[in-house]
């Protein structure tokens, strides 16, 4: 194990954290909302404060103000985000907040969409994660992984269980002025695996069910993938400076229309068109901003 993985750095913490945490490791559709443990939370801050330069910010704070005006107006919103690392959420709730009152109160409407495996897979992930408040989903690559049919057949009828009661979940906190937080690649982006970048189809959904949408892009990492990557506990801690920048608020209807004159008449799978679309503008967003950082 690196003498600066997430392990090795953070072992003290451990018992602290099985103390505190209350997560149920098991998801059913009874239990796909998970409210944020705020005790684990004041560990994440601290955490965050320790590896972020004081130089990290929240750029286009004015943005994120527009958005929670209309999100407490009524609309339905959504955050779609880059992500590289298991800090990305614990590291736009910390910067949302140090940016001022209103960003500390839309920090407190953000509800991300999180997969099983942070809860299911290993208790001290799970108790990393139940920092925040959730929505837990079935992804479709963790059911495509599966090759036993038996097996596949089981799973599949779970997963519709559970994404339905998801989907509920989210319409409800949505109506009660809160926003939803997703990763449109549905996994962290692995250097050398262009692949691991790619939007996941299912997003287009979200943006469709969605009245506003702000983009948020990601320059600098604390928490990097080790050279024999086993879990999130194998990351190696970095100490770096963050810099998260908001997008305009996006009308959904009309960024969807944008994505197709985008893309031309010639694209068959419209869905898919729609969320390659989100990773360009983020990647645009995202150079804008790497050689400023550097």
């Amino acid at each position: 194990m690196h003498p600066d993985s997430l392990f090795s750095r953070y072992q003290s913490l451990f018992p602290e954290l099985k103390r505190l945490s209350r997560a149920q490791n098991t998801i059913t559709e009874e239990n796909v909302y998970q409210e944020a443990n705020k005790g684990i939370r004041a560990i994440m801050d601290r955490m965050c404060a320790e590896t972020m330069r004081p130089d990290s910010q929240f750029r286009n704070i004015d943005h994120a103000e527009d958005f929670l005006a209309r999100i407490k107006s009524g609309a339905k919103g959504i955050i779609l985000m880059e992500h590289y690392s298991n800090y990305d959420l614990p590291g736009v709730m910390y910067l949302l907040e140090k940016s001022g009152p209103s960003g500390k109160e839309l920090a407190s409407r953000i509800i991300a969409i999180a997969g099983m495996k942070l809860n299911e897979d290993n208790p001290m992930v799970s108790a990393f994660a139940e920092a925040y408040s959730r929505i837990i989903i079935y992804p479709s690559r963790s059911l495509a992984a599966i090759s036993d049919p038996e097996v596949f057949k089981r799973e599949e009828q779970r997963s519709r269980v559970i994404n339905l009661a998801s989907m509920r979940t989210l319409d409800r906190v949505r109506k009660e002025g809160n926003a939803v937080l997703v990763f449109p690649a549905g996994t962290r982006f692995r250097p050398g695996k262009p692949e691991t970048k790619r939007g996941v189809r299912e997003i287009d959904s979200y943006i469709r069910l969605s009245d506003i949408m702000m983009l948020i892009s990601i320059n600098g990492n604390c928490l990097r993938f080790s050279d024999t990557p086993s879990d999130m506990l194998s990351d190696v801690v970095c100490e770096d400076r963050i810099i998260m920048t908001a997008s305009p608020v996006y009308d959904c209807a009309a960024f969807r229309e944008e994505a197709r004159s985008w893309g031309g008449d010639n694209c068959e799978d419209k869905k898919q068109l729609v969320v390659d679309y989100v990773m360009h503008r983020l990647e645009v967003m995202h150079e804008e901003n790497e050689t400023d950082r550097l």
